[in-house]
This record gives structure tokens, C-alpha cells and sequence, in this order.
């Protein structure tokens, strides 16, 4: 990369950088990014720019592969869960939630396990996000961010029905500490447009009422 080339944007936070400042460097348009990581670049840009623009975020470029944008979003989603899965730790003990619940009616059952089981809901939540990750960082399902195969883009719908009960648990049981996380993040909002653009998910299991024509449901669930 040329220091001197006016043109090139160094997507660098250099030792020494300010909290404030961090990712403070220019935007540039789809088109113009070069990298085998652009549409991650392009999705975590229009984050900064405004995270409750969830259209503009989840609006793919004209030229974009399907597959190859709904798998980066899952991945960006997976990154930001994150986020909320260190708040609930002081919370959400094994103690107190013993189970992973969403109201009294739901219990998810654990897929981490060689059967599916009952986990604390805070391990539970350790479980799905380190599993999304093995999945989504696999050599042998998603080789390549430029283009995935079809059979792989078919495992994504799994994946958002296991985290999408993060969502639902802290809702649901730890609703201080939800409403302040989306209030900074639109988290679960964007996840829920985007399983619904998608067809990632059944409305039935949506049952976080974050949109304002969704209805909640009533049931039980397997991993």
C-alpha cells in the first residue's frame, strides 16, 4: 500500500488511537473497496454510519451474490452478540437461570452436546455463539467470501434460529439489560428484519415483539 497515493483509504487504528477516534476513516463506496473482505468492509460501514438505518444496512449492492451477503450479515450478527452475551454474564447465572427460557413456555434444548440437553441459559449462549463461529469460520462449508455453495448457504437458517433465542432469553428475562444493549445497537431489530427479508426463519418463532406488526408464540422448541 502507497503512503503517497491520496486515493487509498488505510483502514488501520494505528497503537495510540483514541476510543473516539477509532474506525474514523473515510468511507468509500462499494465499488471502489478492494478486498476479498468487501462486503463485510461494506456491511460494518453502513453500521457506523447509522445503526438504526436498518434498510440502508441490509440493502445489498446491485451486483452483490445473495448467498454471499445473507452469510456476512450472519457473521456481523454473531460479532455484535457478542456484545450482549458479555453484559448478561453479570446477570444471567446458572444459579437463577437454569434453563435457557424465553417466557414460561419456551425451553430450548442445548445442540452443542452429543444429544441435545438443558444448559444454564448463560451456557447455552456460549454454546451457540462458539458453535456459529466453528460453522461460519468452516474451510469445509464456506471456503471462500466470494462465493459459497448452496448447500452451504441452506445451513444458514439453523444458525439464526440458535442465536435468534439469545435475543429472546434477554428480552424476555433480562429486559433492563436488552433494552439498553438495542438501544445502542438496533441488534435485534435488524436481525428480525433481516431473518423476515430472508425467509431465514418462521414469524411463529419470532416472538420478541420488536417489530410492531409481530405477533407473539407459544411453545416448545429442540435445538
Amino acid at each position: 500500500m502507497k503512503m503517497a497515493d491520496q486515493n487509498v483509504v488505510l483502514r488501520r487504528n494505528r497503537p495510540g488511537t483514541k476510543a473516539e477516534n477509532f474506525y474514523r476513516w473515510c468511507d468509500e463506496a462499494y465499488e471502489e473497496m478492494d478486498s476479498t473482505l468487501v462486503v463485510q468492509q461494506y456491511i460494518q460501514q453502513t453500521i457506523r454510519l447509522d445503526h438504526n438505518n436498518i434498510d440502508t444496512i441490509l440493502n445489498a449492492p446491485e451486483t452483490q451474490d445473495e448467498g454471499v451477503w445473507k452469510y456476512e450479515h450472519l457473521r456481523q450478527f454473531c460479532m455484535e452478540l457478542n456484545g450482549l452475551a458479555v453484559r448478561l454474564q453479570g446477570e444471567c447465572q446458572p444459579s437463577t437461570c437454569t434453563q435457557m427460557t424465553a417466557t414460561e413456555q419456551w425451553i430450548f434444548l442445548c445442540a452443542a452436546h452429543k444429544t441435545p440437553k438443558e444448559c444454564p441459559a448463560i451456557d447455552y449462549t456460549r454454546h451457540t455463539l462458539d458453535g456459529a463461529a466453528c460453522l461460519l469460520n468452516s474451510n469445509k462449508y464456506f471456503p471462500s467470501r466470494v462465493s459459497i455453495k448452496e448447500s452451504s448457504v441452506a445451513k444458514l437458517g439453523s444458525v439464526c434460529r440458535r442465536v435468534y433465542r439469545i435475543f429472546s432469553h434477554a428480552y424476555f428475562h433480562h429486559r433492563q439489560i436488552f433494552d439498553e444493549f438495542e438501544s445502542e445497537t438496533t441488534l435485534c431489530r435488524r436481525f428480525t428484519v433481516f431473518v423476515t427479508k430472508y425467509n431465514l426463519m418462521s414469524r411463529d418463532n419470532l416472538i420478541v415483539p420488536i417489530l410492531e406488526d409481530e405477533s407473539a408464540g407459544q411453545g416448545e422448541s429442540e435445538a
